[in-house]
């Protein structure tokens, strides 16, 4: 608990050293959003043209370049960085170092770091690029990505050319994220409602596409109040190393020496070989006001800006994309030496069964202003989604994750995918005017979700849920553009799953936007 306060007062120190040193006197970018459409009038006035989306409606125009007299033709820059300082008690059996366990810490670090260059080279065309770093910790996203935080990979996030065929219909292809399934999973990363994603949104990360993005084509656009997406990507090598990169993986061993046999443990992992394609939808109904959808980014809250009320539904399907071994594949000791011998090329010689990666969600937004005069708003998003990944599959992750050990359930690590269903919900209120001064706005939140994956139970067999709790608030000095998010996380321990521990964490994050 003196841990907890400690982290609770530097948590506090920061807010407010970081405050005083981004208000300054000069005033916010215009809330009106740039233009991406038919060419502008004379004057290059902004106002004058098509909206062209924007990450949130205090963010404005950004940092944009004309490059035509009309400013028909732009590039335009965003960039933005979010910094963590948290207390973490760790799950059971954590390291921090080589041999030595911890049980909790203070640390800080680098939850994304992202650049994005957007140009408009007429009003079909469409060229946008982004990169950017993420889940920098000092033990942890380095080259080494379990042991090693120093110098991590700046990679490209997306890198995407896009054609407007007419008004009801863009193309696009490249290394995008158009990603079908839920709201969530093609969400922005500057407006979120609560600290961040739950992640179960990103049920594939980096196990089959590259940080959320696939290489594809896709088509998108809106019918009346109706919005659609659809995109076919390759689906990512899996690279998997270690036990679950040949079928033996897929097996426990018994026995020693001659008497040994390897029993399948029916489980589904990843397919090593898995090269179908991924296809994936997302639709969705405006009840209300209208969003903008030129880029892919979900807004998580409006501050009060917009009425809206959607409703969407999603898809995700990869043919083939897990494997495993039932209970009744029995290798004996000669099977496994040859196996061994072979290494990957074992995946041709011991037989496994494939299974469809098959996924889908429904889900619902409302954002509305309560009262104008005073500033007050109200966000709620619910998800549901039910997940088809192979028998027993169950993936553990956790965000920026500040410890490492002998498996994956080590540091905040929380399961995160798994066949199973999962339900989740958040809520926030915009606090009135001036509660804290004329600069600041506040907004407390809170979310849960509830999982249950058939591959956590206990030795009884009953199957056990997940239950995340998140409470917390947004402290707006400048819109989106500049607050901090004060997080308290109630994270279970599946260490002994048995016996789930909860464990507390409570995350200070620091977010500039440009």
């Amino acid at each position: 608990m003196q841990n907890a306060r400690y982290a609770l007062a530097m948590s506090a120190l920061l807010a407010a050293v970081s405050a005083a040193a981004q208000v300054t006197p000069t005033p916010p970018p215009a809330t009106t959003p740039p233009a991406p459409a038919p060419a502008a009038p004379a004057a290059p006035v902004v106002a004058a043209t098509p909206a062209l989306p924007t990450e949130s409606v205090p963010y404005g125009p950004g940092m944009k370049v004309n490059i035509s007299p009309d400013g028909s033709k732009y590039i335009r820059f965003i960039t933005w960085h979010q910094v963590w300082a948290r207390y973490t008690e760790n799950n059971t059996g954590t390291l921090r170092a080589p041999g030595k366990p911890q049980s909790d810490q203070l640390d800080f670090a680098l939850r994304r770091s992202r650049l994005i260059i957007l140009s408009q080279l007429n009003p079909r065309f469409l060229v946008y690029t982004h990169i950017g770093v993420n889940n920098q910790t000092a033990v942890s996203g380095g080259v080494a990505p379990a042991t090693d935080g120093k110098k991590p990979q700046l990679f490209v996030h997306e890198a995407v050319v896009e054609y407007k065929v007419n008004k009801y219909l863009n193309l696009g292809a490249g290394m995008h994220y158009q990603n079908g399934l839920s709201r969530m999973t093609r969400s922005s990363t500057i407006n979120y409602l609560t600290l961040d994603a739950p992640l179960t949104n990103w049920p594939v990360i980096e196990a089959i596409d590259q940080f959320v993005r696939g290489i594809g084509v896709y088509g998108k656009g809106r019918v009346g109040k109706f919005d659609y997406v659809l995109s076919v990507n390759e689906s990512f090598l899996t690279n998997q190393s270690g036990a679950f990169s040949t079928p033996l993986g897929l097996g426990t061993t018994t026995g020693t020496g001659t008497a040994r046999v390897n029993t399948g443990s029916n489980t589904a992992q990843y397919n090593p070989q898995g090269t179908n394609h991924v296809y994936q939808g997302y639709f969705s109904y405006g009840f209300l006001e209208s969003e903008a959808n030129l880029l892919p980014f979900n807004v998580g809250t409006y501050l009060g800006s917009k009425r809206v009320l959607n409703i969407g539904a999603g898809f995700f399907y990869n043919k083939d994309g897990m494997y495993s071994r039932s209970s009744s594949s029995v290798l004996d000791a000669t099977a496994i030496d040859a196996a061994t011998a072979a290494g990957l090329n074992s995946l041709n010689t011991v037989a496994t069964t494939k299974h469809d990666i098959a996924l889908f969600s429904a889900d619902v937004f409302f954002d509305t202003p309560i009262n104008k005069e005073s500033g007050t708003a109200f966000t709620l998003y619910g998800v549901y989604y039910n997940y088809n990944m192979g028998p027993n599959h169950t993936r553990f992750i956790g965000a920026a994750n500040p410890g490492y050990g002998t498996d994956a359930r080590r540091g905040n690590a929380v399961p995160h995918s798994g066949t199973g269903n999962v339900g989740y919900v958040q809520a926030g209120f915009l606090l009135p005017k001036n509660l804290l001064g004329p600069k600041l706005r506040v907004q407390p939140y809170a979310s849960h979700l509830l999982a249950g994956y058939e591959g956590l139970r206990t030795s009884n067999g009953e199957q056990k849920n997940v239950n995340i709790f998140d409470a917390g608030a947004n402290f707006y000095i400048d819109g989106h553009n500049a607050k901090f998010t004060l997080n308290y996380r109630a994270r279970p321990d599946f260490t002994d799953i048995n016996n789930v521990d909860y464990k507390p964490e409570i995350t200070l994050q620091t977010q500039v936007a440009l």
